[in-house]
């Protein structure tokens, strides 16, 4: 029998490739598809959107309330949430960076994954954000 640590990186390896597969198999890998949503030209992906809420909805709503704890053991645990000036800069931010380049970091993954090398220049420019900010949230404190 499979120790808890191998069996939650095994779960683990399994749910990120369903969600890289239906990152590729929705178009959402494509920065041309995401870009024609953001205009208005394909609202396709509004399906995969509504699918995603939905199954977020039952996943991490309804689910704890009809399991005592999760499959693999553990327990479930509240996420703190705060609408802070912080969270809106940032949400505006990543926006304004998923509308310039038709990408955010999952899709991005599976689309390198999927042959995309071009995408490899968005994951720089994602870990270049990224690296500015801990700089700068380092030298904040």
């Amino acid at each position: 029998m499979m120790n808890k640590q191998v069996l939650d990186a095994v779960c683990t390896l399994a749910a990120g490739g369903l969600f890289a597969a239906g990152l590729m198999v929705s178009g959402m890998a494509r920065p041309e598809t995401v870009l024609d949503f953001l205009t208005f030209r394909d609202l396709g992906l509004l399906l995969v959107l509504g699918a995603a809420v939905v199954i977020n909805l039952l996943v991490f709503q309804l689910w704890p309330r009809w399991r005592a704890q999760p499959w693999l053991g553990g327990s479930y645990q509240q996420r703190p949430f705060a609408l802070t000036r912080r969270t809106l800069v940032g949400g505006v931010l990543f926006g304004i960076g998923w509308g310039l380049c038709g990408v955010c970091p999952a899709p991005a993954l599976a689309g390198l994954g999927g042959g995309d090398g071009a995408l490899g220049l968005a994951l720089l420019g994602m870990l270049a954000g990224g690296g500015l900010h801990g700089w700068w949230a380092s030298r904040a404190t």
